[in-house]
């Protein structure tokens, strides 16, 4: 169900495809994303067309930033989407070494019905909600 982009300056070392296996594990260690269920857009950019602001909130923010953004089923508690926010900057500064205060992740939250993963066929829009 979720469709995830991560967004980042290029790396040298190899650290995307890294950081893509971290999301995938903690989406489904913390928000339930079954097995297989990994689709994933990892964008590395120059340092020119990855424009962010490095204090916005008062967050001090360096050219290690990574933006996570996940498209998911609605319907996680804002419990369970805060639990999801720290576990995945616990384990990406952890296991990779990447500021706390630089993983920024944005949910978009849509119905069911909004995807089709193959055939023309929307996969979810008749399912019973749970």
């Amino acid at each position: 169900m979720p469709l995830v982009r991560i967004s980042l300056i290029k790396r040298i070392d190899g650290l995307s495809a890294a950081i893509g296996r971290t999301v995938y594990q903690t989406m489904k260690n913390v928000l339930g994303v079954p097995d297989k269920d990994n689709f994933q857009l990892i964008d590395e950019h120059s340092s020119d067309t990855f424009v962010y602001d490095p204090d916005y909130l008062g967050i001090t923010r360096t050219q290690d930033l990574v933006i996570i953004q996940i498209t998911l089923n609605e319907g996680r508690t804002t419990a369970a989407k805060k639990s999801f926010y720290a576990e995945l900057a616990r384990r990406l500064n952890s296991e990779h070494g990447i500021r706390l205060e630089d993983v920024f992740v944005n949910l978009v939250e849509v119905k069911k019905e909004n995807w089709s993963f193959g055939l023309g066929i929307a996969q979810y829009a008749d399912e019973t909600p749970t």
